[in-house]
């Protein structure tokens, strides 16, 4: 079943979501990776001579994986080109930098350890999909102790296209045998809102994490919460 909105416009909370399952976005939804990410993009610069950014620059950059990632940050514009061989050196820096220190300071947002253990425990089938490349999502996950709330992790490059595009959505439902109208995407950027709504699929935005200082309302997802003690009122199961 899909969604029965009871709110409209600015007031998207109180809509009411039957589903039989929950998939989750990672960066800026679940965790807060920001830290770790801004420290790994100095890292990278520091190395190459360049001068190190505020963790609020790198913040804005995140949400479109890696290899984007590493291209603002040497760039410092939103759909800059860097040389080749920069790119590739520095890419290479950020992937070492990164993976040595994935979980320093990176932790799940208030609500969330809560909020999975009840979902998974009421009978949601849980699944995350994330722009976060699998040699990164995988030690993050394990490291906080998330990884065994989701029957399937969906990165980055585990599929020949990520969101927005629809395909990791879909795959995940094609996984659990249900149509896209019967899960729902949580998320926190106009990424994950145009991949939801590409697969036919319900999606709620939080109003923090990644948006990357866009409206998310001007997007119309089919709710908005400020923290994940809001979901477990609002999603249902269809049994």
């Amino acid at each position: 079943m899909t969604a029965i909105t009871t709110g409209s416009g600015a007031d998207r909370s109180r809509s009411v979501f039957k589903v039989d399952a929950i998939v989750f976005d990672l960066d800026g939804t679940l965790i807060h990776t920001a830290p770790d990410l801004a420290h790994a993009v100095n890292r990278m610069r520091e190395e190459l001579g360049m001068p190190k950014l505020p963790e609020s620059d790198v913040m804005n950059w995140i949400g479109n994986g890696a290899t984007r990632l590493v291209k603002r940050a040497l760039t410092g514009t939103w759909d800059g080109e860097p040389e080749a061989e920069l790119f590739e050196h520095g890419h290479a820096l950020f992937h070492r930098h990164y993976l040595d220190g994935v979980c320093e300071h990176s932790e799940p947002y208030p609500d969330v350890c809560e909020a999975l253990i009840e979902l998974k425990a009421r009978g949601f089938r849980l699944a995350c999909v994330t722009n976060k490349p699998q040699a990164f999502t995988e030690p993050l996950l394990e490291e906080l102790e998330l990884d065994g709330f989701f029957e399937t992790v969906i990165s980055g490059d585990s599929l020949a296209k990520k969101k927005p595009d629809p395909l990791p959505l879909r795959h995940i439902c094609d996984l659990f045998g249900i149509a896209p109208r019967d899960a729902v995407l949580i998320g926190d950027s106009v990424n994950d809102v145009k991949a939801a709504k590409a697969a036919g699929m319900p999606v709620i935005c939080v109003t923090y994490g990644y948006n990357q200082g866009l409206d998310l309302t001007k997007y119309d997802p089919n709710a908005i919460i400020a923290s994940f003690k809001e979901l477990t009122g609002i999603l249902h199961t269809t049994d």
